[in-house]
């Protein structure tokens, strides 16, 4: 069992930025995928960065340009570093690896941007 703990959320300010942290319990090296989502009030979770194997990267178009997701094997830890900040970008962030053909997810970040 993984267990995945975030930090890093909070309230900032419009055009301002975050660096979001998860933390796995076991080595993430071998995991499929790594990445984050998020989930908006009333609104479907939606992927936001993953890392898939061989190093693929993918991000959600919304945070193009705006986002860099980073695995870091040494420390089990993925970052997530936000720029540029919206209000669109309120909710919920949640930490997600896929190992062992399961999926783990954290309890999530609450990340509040204001206008």
């Amino acid at each position: 069992q993984v267990q995945l703990v975030e930090s890093g959320g909070g309230l900032v300010q419009a055009g301002g930025s975050l660096r979001l942290s998860c933390a796995a319990s076991e080595s993430i090296s071998s995991a499929n995928v790594v990445g984050w989502y998020r989930q908006a009030p009333g609104k479907q979770r939606e992927m936001v960065a993953v890392i898939e194997s061989g190093g693929i990267t993918r991000y959600a178009d919304s945070v193009k340009g705006r986002s860099t997701i980073v695995r870091d094997n040494a420390e089990n830890t993925v970052y997530l570093q936000m720029t540029s900040l919206k209000p669109d970008d309120t909710a919920v962030y949640y930490c997600a690896v896929a190992k062992r053909l399961k999926w783990y997810w954290g309890q999530g970040t609450q990340v509040t941007v204001s206008s």
